[in-house]
């Protein structure tokens, strides 16, 4: 009987902490929100601070963006490890689910350690070349390549960063062989390419397009399925001469594994009710995004279905994942 009498001492403490959950859920937030996200001034960032101006208009309380820069490991590390609370949230590019593919001992895992919330905005990579480079396609770019092995040189971003990720698929699917120039984030390897130190990139348009409109960059294609409003003109790579090539940023918010659903649901509504706005969605295409806002459950089949993809892709192309 005192056995019994403990486990119904749990239960009702069980039930209580449920209460205290409800009575958690129903006075959230009460307290700023810290949105976790990427070295400022790239893509995400923007994206970061678009979502967190949406969740401080409708929510009635600030979130503020803490930029964590160097590997995507970071941000996303210290998030798994906060409190399931909903006042820390982790906003990411889809290097955060595709680092381990690239990288051993990533210290979290993609999916069982976060709560996904939504997608946000997504935009695709652009293959694109200093102008000094002789070539105007990617066949003319895959030529040079293939004549001058080790010789040219692409800028990316750290381990596992998407613009690595990119580069890494464009030399194993073009069958080139291309000197990797890792920088510590994707700004730093853009100006590197603007400034002429590195031949090309392969980075998003969001931040790309600006240079080819000026003319200090020469875009050769996009790295999508179809062409895109996002960079007017350019052929996919597949047309251009890569089949399959598709690459590109896919930027999702998370909160830590084991945050009520109910706090979920509350700032899934938010986000999507603010991104769905015609100002925001005008705003985020003027700044070389599309807006993809979804449900939990869409974002982690997003998740699932791209993991799967790219492990295909570097299977298929014999891009080999690295060390570390």
């Amino acid at each position: 009987m005192q056995l019994q009498g403990s486990f119904l001492s749990i239960a009702l403490m069980g039930l209580g902490l449920l209460r205290c959950d409800v009575a958690h859920c129903q006075n959230y937030p009460s307290k700023p929100l810290r949105i976790v996200a990427p070295e400022a001034g790239g893509g995400a960032d923007l994206a970061a601070r678009i979502v967190a101006q949406g969740l401080s208009t409708n929510l009635g309380q600030q979130a503020v963006v803490d930029n964590r820069g160097g590997s995507a490991i970071i941000p996303a590390e210290l998030v798994s490890k906060s409190p399931p609370d909903g006042y820390t949230l982790l906003f990411s590019a889809n290097a955060h689910w595709l680092l381990p593919l690239f990288q051993d001992n990533v210290p979290y895992d993609p999916i069982k350690d976060y709560a996904p919330i939504s997608l946000t905005t997504t935009s695709p990579a652009v293959i694109a070349v200093h102008p000094s480079l002789p070539v105007k396609t990617v066949k003319e770019l895959v030529a040079l390549a293939k004549a001058r092995p080790g010789v040219i040189n692409c800028a990316s971003g750290t381990k596992g960063a998407t613009t690595y990720i990119s580069a890494e698929l464009f030399k194993a699917m073009a069958g080139v062989n291309i000197a990797a120039i890792p920088y510590k984030g994707a700004g730093p390897a853009l100006n590197a390419t603007v400034g002429g130190q590195v031949d090309m990139i392969v980075i998003t348009a969001t931040s790309v397009m600006p240079h080819v409109k000026q003319g200090r960059l020469r875009a050769l294609a996009v790295a999508s399925a179809q062409p895109t409003p996002l960079a007017p003109g350019l052929p996919t790579a597949a047309a251009a001469g890569i089949p399959g090539f598709e690459t590109g940023t896919t930027h999702g918010i998370f909160a830590p594994a084991r945050t009520p659903d109910a706090i979920v649901a509350r700032l899934n509504q938010e986000i999507v009710r603010y991104l769905n706005r015609p100002d925001t969605k005008e705003r985020v295409f003027n700044a070389g995004l599309e807006i993809v806002a979804s449900s939990p459950a869409e974002l982690l089949s997003t998740i699932k279905s791209e993991i799967s993809r790219i492990a295909k892709m570097i299977k298929d192309s014999g891009a080999r994942p690295a060390a570390g």
